[in-house]
């Protein structure tokens, strides 16, 4: 299975302060991996979240750090312009609050996807996903596939009204 990160925005959502939504991946930035660059083609996706298979919200990639999946609802994907968006409702536990905690901060790498994939096309050192088997997203704490991936905690004031993640934090402790 490959890993790949990306810019996410991250943000507590309106009316549910433990749900977070985003983007796992997106389409068309490029990154260099090892020897090559990668792009994803817009509808990479469409195929996998249409099959129904069950796909797994971890933290760096550990199958023993499950904040969410497709299977049970807590975890919602869709396609659109941009690129793989999600949403996801966090559970009560430590996990989930420290993970929170450490997006409100800064202090997190970015996001990444887990995938085997379907459809490629290399020219050169150049290669484009075209369709990929997703089997999970994940909240990456230290140094994802891309550099220049930013994981934010949106306050109220610049999240166009959304709850920001250090209020969500204060009503899981009350």
């Amino acid at each position: 299975m490959e890993r790949r990160a990306f810019h996410l925005e991250i943000r507590a959502a309106r009316g549910n302060p433990r749900r977070l939504e985003g983007y796992a991946a997106t389409f068309g930035s490029e990154t260099r991996i090892g020897n090559f660059t990668e792009t994803i083609r817009a509808g990479a996706f469409a195929a996998s979240l249409a099959s129904g298979a069950d796909v797994l919200a971890l933290v760096d990639h550990d199958l023993a750090r499950v904040l969410g999946r497709t299977g049970s609802g807590t975890l919602r994907l869709s396609e659109d312009t941009r690129g793989l968006a999600f949403s996801l409702d966090m559970p009560d536990t430590t996990l989930a609050r420290d993970t929170l905690a450490l997006a409100e901060r800064g202090d997190l790498g970015g996001m990444s996807f887990g995938f085997k994939a379907q459809d490629e096309k290399w020219s050169g050192s150049r290669r484009e996903l075209r369709a990929v088997d997703l089997r999970e997203i994940s909240i990456v704490q230290s140094w994802p596939a891309y550099s220049d991936t930013v994981i934010e905690a949106r306050s109220q004031a610049n999240a166009g009204g959304k709850s920001s993640v250090a209020g969500a934090l204060r009503r899981w402790r009350a």
